[in-house]
């Protein structure tokens, strides 16, 4: 069907004067490219005032706020992914509270407009150069290097885990390949042992391992096999969670529901012909020992660390992570190298609302730095684990993890499972972050809690 103005360009249902025509012209012209989808010109220049590596949450909040204020084409994103994931919702698409396709986005739909979209990977930095060299070869400079590449899943540490996962029962919500799985195999499950793991590594979303236990075993109780239904629980850490406050809270529904919960063991075989999970175990009497238990549900949480392109480059500190100022988020060796999120060393949980926070403090500095205009801003290390206990209540942590003390938002506490924390994680937070976080327009809840002058 032809546009009006395309109607008055070749029909005699307009003025015939030329002028006219070329006017209906233009019109037709520009309804046709406004039909046209989204694309980003992925044609590259050689320098550009800011380089950002990662195109996940940390790289887009970033990049967003930079490309308005330094124009079209000063920032570029080096990003070699298709799909952006809002991975905190896995919870609940492993757990059939969410559909996996609620939980992605076209990374050419989340790319901010006024950025280079660079699609590929990172091979080596050199920042004394300047220079960030790519997988295909190529090298652009910078002027500012903002780091927000994200933390490596390292599934081959655990044995036969790769060749294992999405089947037989053994599954992880940290995998967009077979978390999905989950839902399936919490469905399918009949009884028997249970295992549910979290490594001695630093991990993206800490409390996610824990999450997905207290959603299966109430399905569980549901479905009428929790009787039958051994549940364990695996940390290679010594406490269930890092806040007293919280790890109080859970504790007493872990003993309330029957949750056994065992420390420092740490997931390092799976034997998928015997359905045998082989633990390291690193603390008390029998440390330096392993532990061999049979299952028939196992939800891995894999090793963690920082990206190998990272650990092996000068920007590292000596565990592998971007070596920035905890404060200002600028490196503490190159002046004009910025880094947030999960792959920086920031001593704070690695979780989607630290990154909110990180992005604020980056962005007023490196404009500042820019500009010359703007007061240093500081990282206080404000992070939050939504802790869901079941498919209608939640724990809503919050809490610095440069002081251990909590920061909580809402004035009353939040160490108590709620649905209103509930429905906040599962159906406002997404929406925050699709229409305001990877646009850059997002910085977390400091603001809310100063209003609602909610304290610890």
């Amino acid at each position: 069907m032809r546009t009006v103005a395309a109607k008055a360009y070749y029909s005699g249902d307009g003025p015939a004067s030329l002028s006219t025509r070329r006017s209906a012209s233009r019109r037709f012209l520009a309804q046709v490219a406004s039909s046209i989808p989204k694309t980003h010109d992925n044609s590259k220049a050689s320098s550009y005032k800011v380089v950002v590596v990662g195109g996940g949450t940390a790289g887009l909040s970033v990049a967003s706020s930079l490309s308005e204020s330094l124009g079209n084409k000063a920032v570029a994103v080096v990003e070699p992914s298709d799909v952006h994931y809002y991975q905190p919702l896995w919870t609940f698409v492993g757990s059939g509270l969410k559909t996996f396709d609620e939980s992605k986005m076209a990374t050419s739909e989340v790319m901010p407009e006024k950025a280079q979209w660079i699609k590929d990977s990172v091979a080596t930095f050199d920042p004394k150069q300047n220079t960030v060299k790519l997988a295909n070869g190529e090298t652009i400079s910078y002027e500012y290097l903002v780091v927000a590449a994200g933390i490596q899943t390292n599934w081959g540490k655990i044995k036969n885990l790769p060749e294992t996962l999405g089947k037989n029962g053994v599954t992880s919500n940290y995998s967009a390949q077979s978390v999905q799985k989950t839902d399936e195999f919490i469905k399918a499950f009949k009884g028997g042992n249970a295992l549910f793991t979290m490594p001695s590594t630093p991990i993206k979303c800490a409390g996610a391992p824990q999450k997905i236990m207290y959603l299966a075993e109430e399905q569980w109780r549901k479905a009428g096999v929790r009787s039958q239904t051994d549940i364990k629980y695996f940390t290679g850490l010594g406490k269930i969670f890092a806040i007293d406050k919280y790890a109080k809270e859970l504790l007493k529904i872990c003993k309330a529901r029957d949750l056994d919960i065992n420390y420092f063991t740490d997931l390092a075989e799976i034997r998928p012909e015997s359905k045998e999970a082989v633990f390291n175990v690193l603390g008390g009497e029998a440390k330096g020992t392993t532990l061999t238990l049979p299952y028939d549900f196992l939800h891995v949480t894999p090793p963690m660390g920082p990206p190998d392109f990272v650990k092996s480059s000068p920007l590292s500190n000596a565990d592998g992570w971007v070596d920035v100022d905890k404060d200002t988020l600028r490196h503490n060796k190159f002046a004009n190298v910025y880094a947030l999120g999960d792959c920086s060393s920031l001593p704070t949980s690695k979780t989607a609302a630290a990154i909110a926070a990180q992005s604020a403090v980056l962005k007023n500095n490196l404009l500042g730095d820019i500009f010359g205009d703007r007061k240093v801003a500081k990282y206080d290390g404000y992070t939050s684990c939504p802790l869901v206990t079941g498919s209608d209540k939640l724990i809503l942590a919050e809490f610095s993890g440069y002081t251990g003390q909590p920061l909580e938002t809402f004035p009353f506490d939040q160490s108590k499972e709620r649905y209103s924390t509930y429905f906040l994680t599962k159906e406002i937070i997404p929406e925050i972050y699709w229409k305001y976080m990877v646009k850059g327009s997002w910085d977390g809840p400091a603001k809310f809690r100063k209003l609602f002058g909610a304290s610890a």
